[in-house]
């Protein structure tokens, strides 16, 4: 069983060494076309799987390039990792879309509506006394 201080400090090392590999490792210049952060890393107890959850900012087109890009230069990240930090074995990466940063800004709207309503509803109610 592996505990979950290892996972944490895989996680974050992942995050940091992926970064880096994306800024300086990878040439595929359909990563380049967008700006891509890495939100967050899940990494499995096992530590053979990890998720990366990336967000991209640009236009719609270009994000499936960049995920594209992504998939081919998986094996070249992974073995960059591997070599990095001197694992006999680094984790299968799988690269997906963080949807929260998306959300985020409609979650807020609806909770700014449900206030106003909610505000309304106590004027109405105080001047019916």
């Amino acid at each position: 069983m592996v505990n979950s201080r290892r996972v944490e400090k895989l996680s974050a090392l992942l995050k940091r060494e992926i970064s880096e590999l994306l800024v300086n490792g990878v040439r595929d210049e359909r990563i380049h076309q967008a700006m891509i952060t890495i939100t967050t890393v899940e990494v499995s107890g096992d530590l053979q799987h990890a998720k990366i959850f990336i967000s991209l900012f640009g236009e719609e087109q270009k994000k499936d390039e960049v995920l594209l890009g992504l998939e081919e230069a998986k094996g070249f990240i992974r073995a960059q990792l591997a070599r990095r930090l001197q694992m006999r074995r680094s984790p299968e990466l799988v690269f997906k879309i963080d949807k929260g940063m998306t959300k985020g800004p409609s979650v807020l709207d609806l909770l700014n509506s449900l206030e106003l309503e909610r505000n309304s509803k106590d004027i109405d109610i105080s001047s019916e006394d």
